[in-house]
Order: C-alpha cells, then structure tokens, then sequence
C-alpha cells in the first residue's frame, strides 16, 4: 500500500503548482489528464521506437485511420499508442514551445485516448498554463514521476488513480456541491450488491459483468472491481459506465484504460451520451447494475423522446411501467437498469442479476395510487424484485444533508427472501468527520484498516450493517416485510348529495336572464311550488316533470341543469339526491368524497364497516374506481414513541429560566 500512496501523494503535490492560476477545486482538470499522459507516456516507453517507426512506413499508404490504428496498436503492445515522436523527455528540451508540442504529442495517440482528452478538454488548459508561465514546471514535475508497469502495477495504477479521484472530487464537493459519492456509501453498496454471491465468484474462471447508466467518475466500478481484488481474486469483473458529463466521462474512461480492466474494450466500455435519450448499452444485460443517479434532476429536455418510448414500446421498452413526474427521473434510471436484468436460466449459465441504487426519500412515497410513482413501485414489488431497503444518515453526501436510501433490487432472491422485502435502519449508524466537506458531515465507519486520512480507532459500521441485512431476522434496526404489507387499495367513498330547494325573486330573475323562454313554465312552477324552502329535492322535481309534461314543456338537459344550480342550495338537513331508473341509487356529493387506503391484507368491506360507517352513515364505496398502490413508509415502521417530559419538571424548568431572566434584568436596570 506504500508504494501507491506514495506516488498519490507525490502527484498531489505537484498540484500545488497551480495555486494562483486556478483556485484548488479546479486542479482536476489539470492533474487528472497529465496522471493519464504521464502512465501512457511510461506504458508505451518500450515500444515507442517501433511504433514510430511502423508509422513512417504506413503513413503514406492508403489504409483507413482504424486499420492503422489496429496495426500501431499491435506495435505497441497495447489497446492503444503514440505515433509522435516525442515523449515526456523531449517535451522538456524546448520550454518555450512546450504547449504546442505538448497538443502535437496529445494528437499522436491513437483515437480512443485522443478522443478521451478531447472530452478533458485538456488544450484549453495547456495554453492556460503556458500564458501563466507554469506549464514547462508541470511537465517537467511529472516527468520525474515514474510510473512505468515495472516500478507501478496496473491494479496499484488504478489504486492511484482511484484516490486521486477521490480527493479532487472531495475538494470540488466542499466548495462547488459536485455529485460524488463517499467511498463507504460506494464500499456498503457494492459489499450489499455481492452479498449472497461469494461463493458463485468463488468458481475460477467465473466471468461477471456490471453496469453504472450514470458512472460519473467511475468510483463505482472502481468500488466493485476493489471488492473482486480483495475476496474473489480468481473471478473476473468487467465493468461499463455511462455517463453525460463531459470531464467525467473521460476521467471514468481514462480508469478504465489505465488499469487495463479487459482486452475486449478497456476504456471503450465507458460510454458519452444522455442515459435516457442515448442508450449506449441498448439490448445487452448485465449481472450487476449500480448507480447513484442525480436526486431531484428533472428530465424536461428529455420528455418527448421518453413519452414516445412508454407510449409506442410500454414494456418492450425500457419506461413500460410508467412515468414519474417530470421533475424526478430517479425512478426512470430504476426501470432503465431492471431492463438489462439477465434472465434466471442456469442451464445457460445466466443468474439473473442485482442491482444497488441510491435513492433519496422521494421514491419512497411520492404518488398516489395509479400515479406514476406508484406503478412503479407496484411493478417491481408484485414481480417480487424488491429484496430490500437501507436507509442511511442524514449529511453523508456532499452536495445536500437530507436522508438517502440504499436499494436492493434483484430477479433471483434466494429462498428465504422470497415474497418478503427487508427495510434496514442504519440512520443511527455513522461516526461525525473531524472536518466537514461541503454538506457532508458524518460517514460510516470503515474500520481501522483503511487510508491514511482514517482513524485507527474508527469503528467496522460498515460490516455490522452487512451483518445485520445477512442475518436476515427482526431486530431493533431491521424490520421483515411480505411484498403485500406496501400495498393498499385506494377506495372512492362517497357521500349522497343533499339539496334544499327555493325559488326567490333575485334567483328567478338570473334564471330568466339566461332562458327568457322559459318564463310562462317558471311561473306555473312557482305557482305551483311556492317559495318556502322543501328539503326534498326528489319530490320537487318528480312535481316539476309532471307540471311541464301537463304544459307540454320539454326542457333540455342544459337547462334543467341550470335549473337545479339556480334554485338548490347544499344543506346537511335536506333528503338524499336520488337518481337511476327507479330512483335506488344516490346522487354523490362530489365535495364530500373521500379516499381511504385500506391495506391489502384487509378485507375492504370489514375495513369500511369498522372504520368508516360508524362516522359516516350515509357513506358507501364506488368500488368500480377502486385502484391499487405501493408505498414505504420507512418513518412509521421504526417510529418509537418518546413520552413527553412530566408536567413538573417542565415547570420546574420555566420557573428557574423566569428566576434568570428576572435576575439578568436586575443587572442592568440596577
């Protein structure tokens, strides 16, 4: 571990020769691209004479860019080369010509690494640091860093990088609120993702693979093929990524290539383009799928393609079950990464797959029963998906304090966890940083053996919440559900419109405004009726069609609308508004209808009988509107009531804080 933490911490001084130009939160668009040049600049050493020479043969002939990218590469040795020139050494022989040999010697890679520095962006800083007089010290300050296959591994180059990663994106995070996410949240999804799968990674020659629909950085995959590293050396884990951010994206290719994760992709597996819009994965399937998406990002710029893909595809595409509102795609990113779920057949070797998500609370609840939100949820419990829930402290992300959710997502729980979804609470479970990063003021601990910013003494928190979401029984943080106890049917109940009819002068007047022809009926009908106010709307209006049948009126439902509207008012008092063929059923109030969930495991009529009726006689449920929801309530399953303070000591408490005041205004009055 020295070794990468020394060359980590060499590089991370060179950094300091950049204070003045760019404030520290931009160094990362310096440092990361030049740690990239200098390991390719070391890698390629051995073979650059050949392939330098192999392009001056082929230069001049009529082979196709990638054909003669595919032979220079095969010159090289590796997935990619330099057919410059120059290298670190000679950039240093003209300073001060040193920005445009250092773009030259960038455009003589081969088009997969160009391709990742022209997403740095990296030639707008190369000339910013030549203006700033600062650009010959970097290249001549990473030159003298050795980070040749001899003197630093591959996977002791990822190390590097890795924590490099890391602390640029924590220093971003203190003062820009970047999304990053902290390596125990990483650590505890990717120990949760692999949990009942040590002993399939256990088989040599085991191949698996992952996807990240929103890689960022990369520090996910970076996370998983860490875990593979440390306890399943023997399987091999090959990681995709995909992601809309420029710099990101390339930071995450450059991991990929720099640690030379396969030979069928490397950095190729990580992908530039809008997940919902751009699938850059599309057809293929995964055995693990990790992400931790934007909280809260609207997909407004994103609409038109996705209500098409739901309207014309529904679940031969990816958003069948539903859409949620628009501005929170986190439940779209959820349903992306279930449509690249493997299938269960083990004849085939196919397992099925897991999935591990944050979330924030929103996913949990938002939506009512027929909602988007809410089909959603409904679509991945009833298909048995869910396997379980943990919730994590409040202030662990960078960008914002509120509580998050882990997800556990999964088409092949094992036998005990079928039908059944386990919620964790590991809200409680986290020690307080010793200095704050932007919003992110606690994190779990990881235990003493870790890097050299932790505490010897910090405690395993993230093993005993993997301890406790294994065991898989009740205790006091961790709650085992059926599928069913999520759901309820949202019920209509209704309540009989009640009408008191009067006619006045002042309402017989509006009324003959709007239907003048109607002045010979209205005066039979007042005639008749008189003006005293009948609570009997029924027996008005059986009076009402016998006197126009008699006059041979025949009134159009408009205007027998306009009629009851001018003439009734509601009154609690009056007699139920009958209605059908022979008068059986009731009119409903709409301003007094109802909802009430009631529980899947409840029988609706008993539930109505015992918690509705009793209030409300008059009630009844329309049951043809019955619809059914998904929600977790992860407050109310672990709420412990905390009784209030005695009445005494309360008083007790104001008596002495009055005696303070009092003798505080003695002291300056007197």
């Amino acid at each position: 571990m020295a070794n990468q933490r020394d060359h980590a911490n060499l590089i991370w001084q060179i950094a300091d020769l950049l204070r003045g130009p760019y404030r520290p939160p931009q160094y990362e668009r310096v440092m990361l691209p030049m740690v990239v040049l200098r390991r390719f600049d070391c890698v390629l050493a051995n073979t650059k004479p050949q392939v330098v020479l192999e392009y001056a043969r082929r230069k001049d002939g009529k082979l196709t860019d990638d054909a003669l990218d595919r032979i220079l590469n095969k010159a090289s040795g590796q997935r990619f080369h330099n057919r410059s020139p120059l290298d670190f050494a000679k950039l240093k022989g003209d300073p001060d010509n040193i920005n445009r040999h250092l773009v030259s010697y960038i455009n003589g890679f081969s088009a997969n690494v160009r391709r990742i520095f022209e997403f740095f962006e990296f030639t707008a800083e190369i000339e910013r640091m030549h203006e700033a007089n600062i650009l010959f010290l970097v290249v001549s300050k990473f030159g003298d860093v050795n980070l040749h296959p001899n003197a630093v591994s591959n996977d002791q180059m990822g190390l590097i990088f890795e924590n490099l990663i890391r602390r640029f994106n924590e220093l971003a995070n203190e003062t820009a609120g970047d999304h990053f996410t902290p390596r125990e949240v990483v650590q505890l999804m990717v120990d949760l993702l692999f949990i009942e799968d040590d002993a399939l990674l256990a088989i040599p020659g085991t191949v698996r693979t992952m996807l990240d629909p929103a890689c960022g950085t990369g520090g996910m995959l970076a996370g998983a093929q860490g875990y593979m590293r440390r306890g399943n050396a023997r399987a091999k884990l090959y990681v995709y990524g995909q992601d809309y951010n420029k710099r990101a994206f390339a930071t995450a290719a450059s991991d990929m290539l720099l640690k030379q994760v396969d030979h069928n992709g490397g950095g190729e597996n990580i992908r530039f383009g809008d997940t919902f819009t751009d699938d850059q994965f599309a057809g293929q399937t995964f055995d693990y799928l990790i992400a931790n998406p934007p909280f809260g990002v609207d997909w407004k710029k994103q609409k038109r393609e996705i209500e098409q893909e739901y309207q014309k595809r529904g679940f031969a595409g990816r958003f069948g079950a539903g859409l949620p509102r628009v501005n929170d795609g986190a439940l779209l990113f959820l349903q992306h990464m279930v449509s690249k779920f493997e299938p269960v057949r083990p004849s085939e070797q196919k397992y099925g797959s897991r999935l591990a998500i944050v979330f924030n609370g929103s996913p949990l609840f938002t939506g009512g029963a027929g909602g988007g939100e809410s089909e959603i949820r409904k679509w991945i419990i009833e298909n048995d998906w869910l396997e379980a829930i943990v919730a994590l402290p409040e202030q662990m992300f960078y960008n914002t304090g509120i509580g998050t959710y882990i997800w556990i997502v999964t088409n092949r729980k094992s036998a005990q966890r079928k039908g059944k979804i386990q919620l964790v609470d590991a809200r409680e479970i986290y020690v307080p940083m010793r200095r704050s990063l932007g919003d992110k003021r606690r994190k779990i601990g990881e235990g003493p053996a870790g890097e050299e910013d932790e505490r010897p003494d910090e405690p395993d928190q993230i093993g005993e919440i993997v301890r406790l979401y294994g065991a898989f029984r009740h205790a006091d943080k961790v709650k085992i559900f059926d599928n069913a106890d999520f759901g309820h049917t949202r019920v209509t109940v209704e309540r009989p419109l009640r009408l008191r009819y009067r006619m006045t002068i002042e309402d017989k007047a509006r009324f003959l405004d709007a239907v003048p022809h109607l002045l010979d009926d209205v005066q039979a009908i007042d005639r008749t009726l008189g003006r005293d106010p009948k609570l009997d709307w029924n027996e008005i209006w059986s009076s009402m069609q016998k006197l126009l049948r008699q006059r041979g009126s025949r009134w159009t439902l408009a205007e027998q609308k306009l009629f009851r509207g001018v003439f009734t008012v509601k009154d609690s008092l009056a007699e139920p508004v009958r209605v059908g063929a022979r008068g059986d059923d009731f009119e409903p109030d709409p301003d007094l209808r109802d909802f009430e969930n009631i529980p899947l495991k409840e029988d609706i009529d008993l539930y109505f009988a015992r918690e509705v009726a009793p209030h409300v006689p008059d009630a009844w449920m329309d049951r043809s509107k019955d619809k059914v929801g998904y929600e977790i309530n992860f407050n109310r399953h672990f709420y412990v009531f905390v009784p209030p303070r005695p009445l005494a000591e309360i008083d007790a408490d104001l008596q002495e804080a009055e005696a303070e005041i009092m003798r505080l205004l003695r002291e300056v009055t007197e």
